[in-house]
């Protein structure tokens, strides 16, 4: 560890960050020799070396000059279809797979006579895959940063983010591109940091059991935040147990002085709590924890409690939610313990800036769309339609519901489950998209909720429509559904049709 963080046991330690000394040297560009990458990837260049490499790219559409693509092989597509194209947006060279690059040879038609490949930069490979985790692991052997990792069930892009957002006030501070965090991401993100970082938020995800510890193998994070537990990605975990447990790979994956930082309020909390380093710093609504908050009945504001030391913080949320009042409090709680002062935790958290389609409000004259159409499983669902429920209206407020992805056996209980909680709600009316919908309205059905305000849809212009015949000025729309859904055709359509 690279500091001694704030503590129950040591109060004492937390202190303003902008009264310690900084780091002098200038920012340092991002740079990676041909010969680190050939000895961290296990792999050799053929024809010539890059003279430079500024990055990394697996997209030839958000490539940069003199980055170095990465021909990943995926279930839809594969990279090395698109070397040729790489090369000629100006890559520095590309790291492609043995096999590719023999069979590559043995062609003299196509697009592989296009790459030219004796006279590119290929650094070439068993698999690009590994090599890309074997690059990453190597770099950050180079860079020597704090890092915090965070995963959960829900909540932890947000809880990176506002940590990051915070800890950019007093560090050089590297995160997660979005939420890039699986086996791809993470190893391109932590590509992406600066040799002069001085603190790292990263977010961890994972739908197979394994995943954590093999990320964390790589990341070696000196933080570890779990957020939550529920039935999330279950398709491949035996149990919501198994996936606490997966969790708590990464509090097992911590130094022996560690900080593990935990949201006692969450059904799981005793279970991952068994895999916590001796440093733990917990967060709670109203229990006995390290960091607990009250609302301000009437104002909208919360103040943080910061129990050990008696310290207080007053703030006004950018984002609703009790579930976000608990992810503020987990950035605070990082944030404290790497000593930063309260005055810019409360800057940071009042700026705070959310990530695109969570929960972004959309004006269309006198009529709100929020579009958290990110992502949703089980515990986000409840989460964010609780937060509308407490959002002030002067017209009706409306659902817009689709599916949600990986719930495996789980699939169809989940959302009747979920209908049942919405059909408890005071809706002007609820709109359901396709298979999942129909889950979800027999749930809402048990509850007695009025089936003239259930719209079932077949698709999204479909519900366009219903929402374009039935809203009124003064109403709200919450749109939530799985990514794959695409609830933000619904927003475009309605915008250009009231417009």
């Amino acid at each position: 560890m690279k500091s001694d963080p704030a503590s129950p046991s040591a109060p004492n330690q937390v202190r303003d960050a902008s009264t310690l000394p900084r780091q002098e040297s200038e920012r340092m560009d991002i740079r990676y020799t041909a010969g680190d990458l050939a000895l961290w990837s296990g792999g050799e260049w053929v024809s010539l070396q890059p003279p430079r490499v500024v990055g990394f790219s697996k997209d030839t559409r958000t490539l940069n000059k003199n980055d170095l693509y990465v021909a990943i092989q995926g279930e839809k597509y594969d990279g090395h279809d698109f070397v040729g194209d790489a090369l000629r947006k100006r890559a520095c060279g590309a790291i492609v797979n043995r096999a590719w690059f023999q069979a590559s040879l043995d062609s003299e038609s196509g697009d592989q006579s296009d790459v030219k490949l004796r006279g590119s930069p290929l650094l070439v490979v068993d698999d690009t895959r590994a090599a890309l985790l074997d690059i990453a692991r190597g770099y950050r052997e180079k860079v020597d940063p704090d890092i915090i990792a965070v995963t959960g069930s829900a909540g932890k892009s947000t809880v990176k983010e506002m940590t990051a957002q915070i800890l950019e006030s007093s560090f050089e501070t590297a995160s997660t591109l979005g939420n890039w965090n699986n086996d791809i991401g993470l190893p391109m993100s932590i590509l992406k940091m600066d040799r002069a970082t001085e603190r790292g938020v990263f977010e961890l995800g994972t739908n197979h059991p394994g995943e954590i510890a093999d990320l964390c193998s790589i990341l070696k994070p000196d933080w570890g935040v779990v957020t939550n537990v529920g039935p999330v990605h279950i398709e491949f975990f035996d149990s919501v147990e198994a996936i606490a447990d997966e969790k708590s790979d990464l509090l097992r994956s911590l130094p022996e002085d560690g900080v593990s930082v935990l949201n006692a309020d969450d059904d799981y909390y005793d279970l991952v709590k068994q895999a916590a380093t001796e440093k733990v710093i917990t967060v709670s609504e109203s229990k006995n924890t390290d960091y607990n908050y009250v609302i301000i009945e009437g104002t909208g504001k919360v103040l943080v409690k910061e129990v050990f030391s008696g310290e207080e913080m007053l703030f006004s949320p950018v984002v609703p939610g009790r579930h976000n009042i608990i992810n503020a409090l987990m950035a605070v709680a990082i944030a404290r313990g790497q000593n930063v002062g309260w005055k810019r935790i409360k800057a940071a958290l009042e700026n705070y800036k959310p990530m695109s389609m969570r929960w972004e409000k959309v004006k269309m004259g006198d009529i709100t769309m929020i579009n958290d159409a990110y992502n949703a499983n089980p515990l986000s669902m409840r989460a964010s339609i609780s937060a509308f429920e407490d959002e002030a209206v002067d017209g009706d407020k409306w659902l817009v519901l689709a599916g949600m992805s990986e719930l495996g056996r789980m699939q169809s209980s989940e959302h009747v489950r979920l209908g049942e909680y919405v059909g408890e709600g005071n809706w002007g009316g609820v709109v359901l998209i396709g298979g999942f919908g129909d889950m979800i309205s027999r749930g809402i059905e048990t509850t007695g909720y009025d089936s003239d305000r259930i719209y079932m849809c077949v698709n999204n212009a479909e519900a366009a429509e219903v929402l374009e015949k039935n809203i009124d000025n003064g109403d709200a729309v919450l749109l939530k559904a799985s990514r794959s859904m695409k609830l933000e055709e619904i927003m475009e359509t309605v915008q250009m049709h009231l417009e």
